[in-house]
């Protein structure tokens, strides 16, 4: 099956946004998000590699390290 050749354009556009979307985030936003971000790729590998479901494992991972990220203290 071949890419369509707007591909890699519209893959770049989506990542400019979603970066430039963290500008005006406050550290507490933006720990929640990296923490979630993270925790939603750990989950979902880790249910991979033990037979479970890669998505159930994203949300749980998700949730947790938005949770997390949230309520972890800045530096000062």
């Amino acid at each position: 099956m071949k890419m369509p050749a707007f591909a890699p354009t519209a893959a770049a556009a989506i990542l400019a946004l979603s970066l430039s979307a963290c500008a005006n985030m406050t550290p507490r936003e933006q720990r929640a998000l990296s923490g979630g971000a993270i925790g939603a790729a750990g989950g979902a590998a880790l249910a991979a590699m033990t037979g479970g479901s890669a998505v159930i494992g994203a949300l749980i991972g998700g949730g947790g390290g938005t949770a997390i990220g949230a309520l972890l203290p800045g530096h000062k």
